[in-house]
């Protein structure tokens, strides 16, 4: 698992679970307050598997970014997080297209 910025990408990588997402949370926190210019990318294409746990930290990071004034979008989520998320009726939520909160 890690979590990388690059300029205005925020790369995820590696099973995102209960065990793994604490020691994310603070990094990511950094990383969007570190994050050139007012849109963050939010790239979940080296996610490899994720539960719950994993949802919730794409949801916390899309919450900074908003705090942070950042429009933001969730790119490459991976079929188990998209059915998480459509279960929890947060799909709309998730959509690829730039949005702020």
């Amino acid at each position: 698992m890690s979590i990388e910025l690059h300029e205005q990408r925020l790369l995820l990588a590696g099973v995102l679970d209960h065990a793994r997402v604490p020691a994310l949370r603070a990094q990511a926190a950094q990383l969007v307050r570190q994050a050139v210019g007012p849109h963050l990318q939010i790239d979940c294409s080296g996610v490899t598997r994720a539960n719950s746990a994993g949802l919730a930290l794409v949801l916390a990071i899309m919450r900074d970014a908003g705090q942070a004034g950042k429009t933001f979008s969730v790119e490459h989520l991976p079929a188990d997080m998209q059915q998480m998320a459509h279960v929890c009726e947060l799909a709309a939520v998730l959509q690829p297209e730039p949005q702020t909160r």
